[in-house]
C-alpha cells in the first residue's frame, strides 16, 4: 500500500514543474534595459544627471514603448487575420 502512495508522490513531483510553466503564460517578462540605456546616453557625451541625460533616457523609454506597441499590434492583426481567413487543407 505504501509503494502506491510513493509512486503518486513521485509522479506529482515530476509533473509539478511542468504545470508551473502554465502559471506564467501570458505574463510578459520584464527585461532590465537600464544599463543599455545608460551606455547609449553616455556614448553621446551626455553628463549623468543633466537635463539632456534625463531627456535621452525618457526618449529611449518612449521608443521602447512604441516598439512594443507595434509588436503587439502586429501580433493582434496576424491573429485576427488568421481567424477571419482560415485555410482548409
Amino acid at each position: 500500500m505504501q509503494s502506491g502512495l510513493t509512486k503518486h508522490i513521485i509522479a506529482l513531483l515530476l509533473v509539478a514543474p511542468l504545470l508551473a510553466g502554465c502559471l506564467e503564460r501570458g505574463q510578459p517578462t520584464m527585461v532590465d534595459t537600464s544599463a543599455d540605456d545608460d551606455a547609449f546616453c553616455r556614448a553621446n557625451n551626455v553628463a549623468v544627471g543633466s537635463n539632456d541625460y534625463v531627456n535621452c533616457r525618457k526618449n529611449r523609454d518612449v521608443q521602447r514603448g512604441n516598439a512594443n506597441a507595434r509588436t503587439d499590434r502586429a501580433q493582434r492583426n496576424l491573429a485576427e487575420q488568421m481567424l477571419n481567413n482560415p485555410t482548409r487543407p
